[in-house]
């Protein structure tokens, strides 16, 4: 059997949850192969400190796999958050690093290192969801880092299993600046906890029209550069947050929600950022080392290493000729990342399984 310690805040209080004993989790991580799920979460006056391996406590897709050769390995992985996050005033982009660390102590890392014609200065950075590139995501969106650090990129879909519509979410994550990470279920009045629970939406949207150079084509999502932040297009800022009470912080909070459409995960954070959270290349601090920028210092190369990796988006037309339908129809029916091929599938009435199969041959569109 597998023991799982875990953590969640309650007005800043750290609550372990000690020696849950899951007869099938534990079933599950023999079948992979994997160690158990190892979380550790200690504060003192300033700081909260947390450790983790890395493995999940769900279970994990296939890996190695076609478009991911990376194994999960265990990991030593070591964050330090503030116990008492403030505002800065300004926000700072997550860019290549860490944006949280999960409760079950997996991190958050939005973005990859994909870039149109494999140049990082090419101003054109794909996105990790979107149907133009295939990573090897499982259904939690996660894969795995050369060094066998598995990671998020999109919504962890076993983490938040028992989240629900009708009440506001539990903690999912610790941002890299302290603040707290929730799913989209949020109070609708922010100031209210006996308001009615509201899907919160993001204030990003897609441009207009086509891109004026590199990639060209239309704005689709398949970058990160095709969207814009609009102020109160949604119910959150550019951050993907707001100021609210929580059931964690009954005396309000600036919180990060996680969000259905995109950034999904949030690209930036209104706090100061541990140093723990920030990725280190050779040279660099050494992991393990918690607020001393260490934590990550393994995980600066997110490339899969094999497949994945296009000179531009996929060719909706070549994909749509497949399944005989207009590529147009194909890519209002996928919509904007992340792509749901499930309801495209049964909206156009093609099995969904073939509908991978196209958008793979037409140059995207990842498995889950």
């Amino acid at each position: 059997m597998m023991k799982i310690t875990g953590f969640k805040t309650w007005t800043g209080t750290v609550v372990f949850t000690a020696s849950i004993l899951l007869f099938a989790q534990a079933g599950l991580q023999a079948f992979f192969g994997l160690p158990d799920n190892k979380v550790s979460v200690r504060t003192d006056s300033d700081y909260r400190y947390i450790t983790s391996n890395a493995i999940p406590d769900h279970s994990p897709g296939n890996f190695p796999n076609r478009r991911n050769p990376n194994s999960i390995s265990e990991q030593s992985l070591a964050f330090r958050v503030p116990l008492h996050p403030a505002l800065t005033g300004r926000q700072t982009s997550v860019g290549m690093n860490v944006f949280a660390v999960a409760t079950n102590g997996v991190p958050f890392d939005p973005s990859a290192a994909e870039w149109w014609q494999r140049d990082r200065n090419s101003g054109w950075q794909y996105e990790p969801l979107s149907s133009s590139v295939d990573l090897g995501l499982d259904k939690h969106n996660a894969h795995v880092q050369p060094n066998g650090t598995y990671h998020y990129h999109g919504i962890p879909t076993g983490l938040v299993e028992d989240v629900t519509p009708d009440r506001h979410s539990k903690l999912i994550a610790y941002a890299a600046d302290g603040f707290p990470v929730y799913l989209r279920y949020g109070y609708s009045d922010p100031e209210n906890p006996a308001s009615a629970v509201a899907d919160l939406t993001p204030s990003w949207r897609l441009k207009s029209g086509s891109r004026p150079g590199g990639p060209g084509g239309r704005y689709d999502g398949s970058f990160i550069e095709d969207y814009e932040y609009v102020a109160g297009l949604g119910t959150l800022d550019e951050c993907n947050g707001r100021q609210t009470v929580t059931p964690d912080y009954p005396n309000g909070t600036y919180a990060y929600y996680l969000t259905r459409d995109w950034p999904v995960i949030p690209r930036c954070l209104k706090g100061e950022r541990d140093r723990s959270f920030l990725k280190m290349g050779p040279g660099g601090p050494t992991r393990g080392s918690g607020g001393r920028g260490g934590a990550s210092a393994s995980m600066h190369n997110d490339r899969p290493g094999g497949g994945g990796r296009p000179g531009g988006p996929p060719d909706f037309n070549k994909a749509g000729e497949m399944l005989g339908i207009d590529g147009e129809t194909l890519r209002r029916a996928l919509g904007p990342p992340p792509p749901d091929f499930d309801s495209a599938a049964q909206r156009l009435g093609i099995p969904v399984e073939k509908l991978h199969e196209a958008m793979r041959a037409a140059g995207g569109g990842r498995r889950p």
